[in-house]
């Protein structure tokens, strides 16, 4: 048994978590190189939850719009190979279909800052599309609100372009 699959879903996701404390602290360089070592640790045969999450924070970190939409789009792709099967078997499944509107949400932007809106507005409108599954009462802590709210900025930014 390798060391990957000796480690719990939990202690990757802990790691995970570690590494978004350091990008939310300011440290984005320690995160990127916490998440490249964790990415190259589970990216093979990881849980697509642990794709999704890894990719999703990397992008983030990411300098270059082109390296960020390369991390969206891995983001993306994870979430898609997150089958009905393996999400019923994953205690955060859920968090998944709420990680889409978010998801699209930073692609569009992707888009906007590599000045192709054609593709930033296909992303934006699966984003609004996507953001149903959010709480539309606030009972989700804010994060369904501030989605909306991106969504709607980055469609007035748009629409200024």
């Amino acid at each position: 048994m390798t060391e990957q699959q000796e480690a719990s879903p939990d202690v990757v996701m802990t790691r995970i978590g570690q590494a978004i404390m350091l990008l939310h602290g300011g440290d984005r360089e320690e995160a990127r190189n916490r998440f490249g070592a964790l990415w190259t640790e589970t990216a093979e045969s990881g849980d697509a939850l642990h794709r999704v999450t890894l990719a999703h924070y990397m992008a983030d970190t990411q300098d270059d719009p082109g390296d960020e939409l390369a991390w969206d789009l891995r983001a993306l792709t994870a979430a898609e190979a997150l089958t009905a099967g393996r999400a019923a078997q994953h205690r955060d499944a859920l968090a998944v279909r709420a990680f889409y509107p978010s998801l699209h949400l930073n692609l569009a932007a992707d888009y906007v800052k590599l000045r192709r809106p054609a593709a930033a507005r296909i992303h934006l409108d699966r984003a609004r599309e996507a953001s149903g599954v959010l709480a539309e009462d606030g009972a989700d802590d804010g994060y369904g609100g501030g989605v909306r709210a991106a969504i709607g900025r980055l469609e007035r930014r748009l629409r200024e372009l």
